[in-house]
Protein backbone atom coordinates (compact mmCIF):
# COMPACT_ATOMS: atom_id res chain seq x y z
CA UNK A 1 0.00 0.00 0.00
CA UNK A 2 1.94 3.47 -0.88
CA UNK A 3 2.77 4.90 2.45
CA UNK A 4 1.05 8.20 1.86
CA UNK A 5 -2.56 7.16 2.28
CA UNK A 6 -1.68 6.02 5.67
CA UNK A 7 -0.34 9.40 6.69
CA UNK A 8 -3.00 11.85 4.80
CA UNK A 9 -6.41 9.35 5.82
CA UNK A 10 -6.86 10.00 9.20
CA UNK A 11 -7.87 12.99 9.65
CA UNK A 12 -9.79 13.30 6.94
CA UNK A 13 -11.87 10.29 8.48
CA UNK A 14 -12.48 11.71 11.97
CA UNK A 15 -13.43 15.60 10.32
CA UNK A 16 -15.72 13.71 8.23
CA UNK A 17 -17.39 11.75 10.90
CA UNK A 18 -17.95 14.79 13.11
CA UNK A 19 -19.73 16.34 10.19
CA UNK A 20 -21.80 13.57 9.99
CA UNK A 21 -22.48 14.16 13.89
CA UNK A 22 -23.39 17.88 13.61
CA UNK A 23 -26.65 16.18 11.76
CA UNK A 24 -25.15 17.32 7.93
CA UNK A 25 -26.19 13.67 6.65
CA UNK A 26 -26.62 13.49 2.84
CA UNK A 27 -30.24 14.34 1.60
CA UNK A 28 -32.04 11.50 -0.49
CA UNK A 29 -32.97 11.72 -4.58
CA UNK A 30 -35.07 10.40 -6.65
CA UNK A 31 -32.56 9.45 -9.05
CA UNK A 32 -30.29 7.12 -8.38
CA UNK A 33 -26.49 7.42 -8.27
CA UNK A 34 -24.19 6.40 -10.81
CA UNK A 35 -21.00 4.07 -10.01
CA UNK A 36 -19.17 3.44 -12.98
CA UNK A 37 -16.13 0.77 -12.96
CA UNK A 38 -13.74 0.85 -15.69
CA UNK A 39 -13.02 -2.63 -14.68
CA UNK A 40 -15.39 -5.80 -14.97
CA UNK A 41 -17.32 -7.77 -12.52
CA UNK A 42 -15.65 -9.62 -9.67
CA UNK A 43 -12.70 -8.09 -9.70
CA UNK A 44 -11.22 -6.25 -6.84
CA UNK A 45 -12.24 -2.71 -7.03
CA UNK A 46 -15.80 -4.18 -8.41
CA UNK A 47 -16.07 -6.46 -5.24
CA UNK A 48 -14.91 -3.40 -2.92
CA UNK A 49 -17.69 -1.18 -4.04
CA UNK A 50 -20.54 -3.91 -4.32
CA UNK A 51 -19.64 -4.97 -0.43
CA UNK A 52 -19.67 -0.73 0.23
CA UNK A 53 -22.90 -0.08 -1.84
CA UNK A 54 -25.67 -0.75 0.64
CA UNK A 55 -23.73 1.30 3.47
CA UNK A 56 -23.35 3.88 0.25
CA UNK A 57 -27.14 4.06 -0.10
CA UNK A 58 -27.96 5.04 3.66
CA UNK A 59 -25.37 7.46 4.17
CA UNK A 60 -26.63 9.30 1.09
CA UNK A 61 -29.95 9.31 2.56
CA UNK A 62 -31.77 6.30 1.31
CA UNK A 63 -30.47 7.22 -2.21
CA UNK A 64 -30.15 4.09 -4.49
CA UNK A 65 -26.67 3.39 -6.12
CA UNK A 66 -26.57 1.74 -9.17
CA UNK A 67 -23.15 -0.17 -10.32
CA UNK A 68 -22.16 -0.20 -13.91
CA UNK A 69 -18.88 -2.02 -14.73
CA UNK A 70 -17.39 -0.49 -18.29
CA UNK A 71 -13.84 -2.45 -18.87
CA UNK A 72 -11.83 -2.26 -21.30
CA UNK A 73 -9.10 -0.33 -22.68
CA UNK A 74 -7.02 -0.92 -19.26
CA UNK A 75 -9.79 1.02 -17.68
CA UNK A 76 -10.08 3.96 -20.73
CA UNK A 77 -13.23 2.76 -21.74
CA UNK A 78 -15.08 3.18 -18.37
CA UNK A 79 -13.04 6.49 -17.53
CA UNK A 80 -14.38 7.83 -20.71
CA UNK A 81 -17.26 8.18 -19.50
CA UNK A 82 -16.67 9.29 -16.22
CA UNK A 83 -14.97 12.18 -17.49
CA UNK A 84 -18.04 12.89 -20.25
CA UNK A 85 -21.14 12.72 -17.81
CA UNK A 86 -23.46 15.89 -16.64
CA UNK A 87 -21.39 17.12 -13.22
CA UNK A 88 -24.36 17.06 -11.24
CA UNK A 89 -22.96 14.76 -8.59
CA UNK A 90 -25.35 11.63 -10.46
CA UNK A 91 -22.53 9.78 -11.53
CA UNK A 92 -19.50 8.76 -10.27
CA UNK A 93 -16.60 6.48 -10.82
CA UNK A 94 -13.90 4.32 -9.45
CA UNK A 95 -10.67 3.89 -10.63
CA UNK A 96 -7.35 2.71 -9.54
CA UNK A 97 -3.09 3.15 -10.34
CA UNK A 98 -4.27 2.08 -14.17
CA UNK A 99 -5.90 5.63 -14.44
CA UNK A 100 -2.82 7.38 -14.03
CA UNK A 101 -0.18 5.03 -15.41
CA UNK A 102 -2.42 4.99 -18.54
CA UNK A 103 -1.25 8.23 -19.86
CA UNK A 104 2.08 7.39 -19.43
CA UNK A 105 2.03 4.14 -21.51
CA UNK A 106 -1.02 4.99 -24.28
CA UNK A 107 0.18 7.62 -26.71
CA UNK A 108 -2.95 9.01 -27.26
CA UNK A 109 -5.27 9.46 -24.28
CA UNK A 110 -9.02 10.61 -24.75
CA UNK A 111 -8.73 12.59 -21.53
CA UNK A 112 -6.60 14.47 -19.08
CA UNK A 113 -6.08 11.67 -16.00
CA UNK A 114 -6.60 14.44 -13.66
CA UNK A 115 -7.86 17.54 -15.28
CA UNK A 116 -10.93 16.13 -16.29
CA UNK A 117 -11.65 14.44 -13.19
CA UNK A 118 -13.06 15.83 -9.85
CA UNK A 119 -11.27 13.59 -7.11
CA UNK A 120 -13.81 12.68 -4.60
CA UNK A 121 -11.60 10.55 -2.06
CA UNK A 122 -8.66 7.91 -2.39
CA UNK A 123 -10.41 5.42 -0.04
CA UNK A 124 -7.77 2.94 0.30
CA UNK A 125 -5.51 0.43 -0.49
CA UNK A 126 -5.06 -3.27 -1.39
CA UNK A 127 -1.43 -4.93 -0.78
CA UNK A 128 0.29 -6.44 -3.36
CA UNK A 129 2.37 -9.65 -3.21
CA UNK A 130 5.27 -11.11 -5.08
CA UNK A 131 4.62 -14.83 -5.68
CA UNK A 132 6.26 -17.62 -7.49
CA UNK A 133 5.55 -21.52 -8.46
CA UNK A 134 6.37 -23.89 -6.31
CA UNK A 135 8.67 -25.28 -7.91
CA UNK A 136 10.70 -22.35 -8.34
CA UNK A 137 14.16 -22.89 -6.34
CA UNK A 138 14.20 -19.29 -4.14
CA UNK A 139 12.34 -19.31 -0.80
CA UNK A 140 13.00 -15.12 -0.77
CA UNK A 141 13.55 -12.21 -2.01
CA UNK A 142 17.95 -12.30 -2.21
CA UNK A 143 17.76 -16.13 -3.48
CA UNK A 144 15.21 -15.17 -6.24
CA UNK A 145 17.30 -12.26 -7.24
CA UNK A 146 20.57 -14.41 -7.40
CA UNK A 147 18.94 -16.85 -9.41
CA UNK A 148 17.76 -14.48 -11.96
CA UNK A 149 20.71 -12.70 -12.36
CA UNK A 150 22.36 -15.91 -12.48
CA UNK A 151 20.54 -16.24 -15.88
CA UNK A 152 19.65 -13.59 -17.76
CA UNK A 153 15.92 -13.47 -19.37
CA UNK A 154 16.01 -17.52 -18.74
CA UNK A 155 12.96 -16.71 -16.59
CA UNK A 156 9.17 -15.40 -16.96
CA UNK A 157 6.64 -12.85 -15.15
CA UNK A 158 3.33 -12.69 -15.40
CA UNK A 159 1.11 -10.09 -15.84
CA UNK A 160 -2.59 -8.82 -16.34
CA UNK A 161 -1.76 -6.92 -19.13
CA UNK A 162 1.07 -5.08 -20.47
CA UNK A 163 1.49 -1.63 -18.88
CA UNK A 164 -0.40 -2.42 -15.93
CA UNK A 165 -0.31 -1.85 -12.42
CA UNK A 166 0.97 -5.59 -11.93
CA UNK A 167 3.17 -5.17 -14.76
CA UNK A 168 5.06 -1.97 -12.94
CA UNK A 169 4.89 -3.63 -9.94
CA UNK A 170 6.89 -6.47 -10.91
CA UNK A 171 9.05 -4.54 -13.02
CA UNK A 172 9.59 -2.50 -10.19
CA UNK A 173 10.90 -5.34 -8.50
CA UNK A 174 13.78 -6.26 -11.33
CA UNK A 175 14.95 -2.92 -11.14
CA UNK A 176 15.71 -2.84 -7.78
CA UNK A 177 17.06 -6.10 -7.72
CA UNK A 178 18.88 -5.30 -11.17
CA UNK A 179 17.82 -8.45 -12.84
CA UNK A 180 16.01 -9.27 -15.57
CA UNK A 181 12.76 -11.37 -16.88
CA UNK A 182 10.96 -12.03 -19.72
CA UNK A 183 7.28 -10.50 -19.58
CA UNK A 184 4.42 -12.42 -20.46
CA UNK A 185 0.98 -10.26 -20.53
CA UNK A 186 -2.48 -12.09 -19.89
CA UNK A 187 -5.85 -10.59 -20.74
CA UNK A 188 -6.82 -10.46 -16.51
CA UNK A 189 -5.81 -11.89 -13.25
CA UNK A 190 -7.34 -15.38 -13.87
CA UNK A 191 -5.20 -16.86 -16.77
CA UNK A 192 -2.07 -15.10 -14.90
CA UNK A 193 -2.66 -17.20 -12.00
CA UNK A 194 -3.69 -20.15 -13.89
CA UNK A 195 -0.04 -20.21 -15.59
CA UNK A 196 1.57 -19.18 -12.78
CA UNK A 197 0.83 -22.24 -10.62
CA UNK A 198 0.75 -24.95 -13.79
CA UNK A 199 4.74 -23.19 -13.97
CA UNK A 200 4.41 -22.29 -17.57
CA UNK A 201 5.25 -18.52 -16.14
CA UNK A 202 7.73 -18.57 -12.97
CA UNK A 203 6.47 -15.56 -11.06
CA UNK A 204 4.35 -12.66 -10.67
CA UNK A 205 2.88 -10.11 -8.65
CA UNK A 206 -0.86 -10.27 -7.36
CA UNK A 207 -3.14 -8.51 -5.24
CA UNK A 208 -3.24 -10.60 -1.72
CA UNK A 209 -7.16 -11.43 -1.94
CA UNK A 210 -6.76 -12.71 -5.27
CA UNK A 211 -4.05 -15.34 -4.15
CA UNK A 212 -5.09 -15.94 -0.25
CA UNK A 213 -6.25 -19.45 -1.23
CA UNK A 214 -3.50 -20.45 -3.28
CA UNK A 215 -1.24 -19.81 -0.68
CA UNK A 216 -2.71 -21.49 1.85
CA UNK A 217 -3.26 -24.39 -0.36
CA UNK A 218 0.60 -24.42 -1.46
CA UNK A 219 -0.14 -24.34 -4.83
CA UNK A 220 1.82 -20.44 -4.71
CA UNK A 221 4.70 -19.38 -3.17
CA UNK A 222 4.46 -15.52 -1.42
CA UNK A 223 8.45 -14.12 -2.41
CA UNK A 224 7.57 -10.84 -0.29
CA UNK A 225 4.95 -8.06 0.21
CA UNK A 226 4.99 -5.20 -1.82
CA UNK A 227 4.40 -2.80 0.11
CA UNK A 228 5.98 -0.92 3.41
CA UNK A 229 4.22 -3.37 6.13
CA UNK A 230 3.17 -7.05 6.50
CA UNK A 231 -0.09 -8.29 5.56
CA UNK A 232 -2.45 -9.53 8.86
CA UNK A 233 -2.94 -12.71 7.14
CA UNK A 234 0.35 -13.23 6.00
CA UNK A 235 2.20 -12.60 8.76
CA UNK A 236 5.52 -14.60 8.04
CA UNK A 237 5.65 -13.20 4.70
CA UNK A 238 7.98 -10.72 4.64
CA UNK A 239 8.19 -7.24 2.52
CA UNK A 240 10.24 -6.91 0.15
CA UNK A 241 12.01 -3.55 2.21
CA UNK A 242 12.67 -6.20 4.89
CA UNK A 243 14.59 -8.32 2.62
CA UNK A 244 17.25 -5.36 1.64
CA UNK A 245 14.77 -3.82 -1.17
CA UNK A 246 13.34 -0.51 0.38
CA UNK A 247 13.28 0.63 -3.29
CA UNK A 248 9.71 -1.13 -3.49
CA UNK A 249 6.87 0.16 -2.34
CA UNK A 250 3.73 -0.17 -4.34
CA UNK A 251 0.24 -1.39 -3.88
CA UNK A 252 -3.07 -1.39 -5.90
CA UNK A 253 -5.54 1.92 -4.15
CA UNK A 254 -9.02 2.99 -5.62
CA UNK A 255 -10.15 6.15 -5.50
CA UNK A 256 -14.02 7.64 -6.24
CA UNK A 257 -13.85 10.39 -8.71
CA UNK A 258 -16.66 12.66 -10.47
CA UNK A 259 -16.25 15.05 -13.63
CA UNK A 260 -14.45 17.98 -14.15
CA UNK A 261 -16.21 20.75 -12.18
CA UNK A 262 -18.43 18.86 -9.83
CA UNK A 263 -19.55 21.74 -7.36
CA UNK A 264 -18.25 21.82 -4.12
CA UNK A 265 -21.60 21.05 -2.37
CA UNK A 266 -21.31 17.68 -4.43
CA UNK A 267 -17.78 16.86 -3.81
CA UNK A 268 -18.30 17.82 0.09
CA UNK A 269 -21.96 15.92 0.02
CA UNK A 270 -20.15 12.76 -1.99
CA UNK A 271 -16.84 12.52 0.28
CA UNK A 272 -18.80 12.51 3.34
CA UNK A 273 -21.11 9.88 2.14
CA UNK A 274 -18.20 7.84 1.22
CA UNK A 275 -16.17 7.88 4.18
CA UNK A 276 -19.32 7.44 6.20
CA UNK A 277 -19.96 4.36 3.95
CA UNK A 278 -16.58 3.00 4.40
CA UNK A 279 -17.00 3.19 8.40
CA UNK A 280 -19.62 1.04 9.16
CA UNK A 281 -19.00 -1.93 10.82
CA UNK A 282 -20.58 -3.92 8.00
CA UNK A 283 -18.57 -2.10 5.43
CA UNK A 284 -15.18 -2.36 7.55
CA UNK A 285 -15.56 -6.12 8.16
CA UNK A 286 -16.01 -6.67 4.23
CA UNK A 287 -12.77 -4.87 3.74
CA UNK A 288 -10.87 -6.45 6.82
CA UNK A 289 -11.85 -10.20 5.01
CA UNK A 290 -10.31 -8.84 1.89
CA UNK A 291 -7.57 -6.96 2.74
CA UNK A 292 -8.29 -4.01 2.10
CA UNK A 293 -6.35 -0.86 4.46
CA UNK A 294 -9.25 1.71 4.48
CA UNK A 295 -7.86 5.27 4.50
CA UNK A 296 -10.18 7.93 2.80
CA UNK A 297 -8.62 11.09 1.87
CA UNK A 298 -9.81 14.41 1.27
CA UNK A 299 -10.62 15.48 -1.99
CA UNK A 300 -7.42 18.38 -2.15
CA UNK A 301 -5.38 15.68 -1.03
CA UNK A 302 -6.70 12.99 -3.63
CA UNK A 303 -5.64 15.25 -6.16
CA UNK A 304 -2.14 15.81 -5.14
CA UNK A 305 -1.76 12.17 -4.59
CA UNK A 306 -2.84 11.70 -7.96
CA UNK A 307 -0.67 13.87 -9.60
CA UNK A 308 2.16 12.23 -7.58
CA UNK A 309 1.29 8.97 -8.24
CA UNK A 310 0.86 9.95 -12.34
CA UNK A 311 4.76 11.30 -11.91
CA UNK A 312 5.67 8.36 -10.09
CA UNK A 313 4.36 6.03 -12.51
CA UNK A 314 5.56 8.07 -15.71
CA UNK A 315 9.44 8.13 -14.48
CA UNK A 316 8.73 3.99 -13.70
CA UNK A 317 7.48 3.23 -17.02
CA UNK A 318 10.16 4.94 -18.57
CA UNK A 319 12.92 3.32 -17.09
CA UNK A 320 10.99 -0.40 -17.98
CA UNK A 321 10.38 0.87 -21.52
CA UNK A 322 6.68 0.02 -21.05
CA UNK A 323 4.37 0.87 -24.01
CA UNK A 324 1.32 -0.31 -24.72
CA UNK A 325 0.38 -3.14 -27.16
Amino acid sequence: MPHAIQRRGVAAFFATLALFGTGAMAQASDKPLRVVLPVGAGSGVDTIMRAAAPSLTKALGGQGVVIENLPGAGGITGASVIVRAPADGQTIGVVSNNHVVNPSVFKKMPFDAVNDITPISVVGATPFVLVVNPKVPAKNAKELQAMLKAKPEAYNYASSGNGTILHLAAAMFLDAAGAEARHIPYKGVGPMVADIIGGQVEMGVLAVPAVQGQLKAGSLRAIGVMGKTRVPSLPDVPTLAEQGFPAVDIGGWFAVVGPAKLPPAEVKRLHAAVVAAFATPETKDAMAKQENIIHPMTPEASLQFFKTEQERYAALVKKASITAD
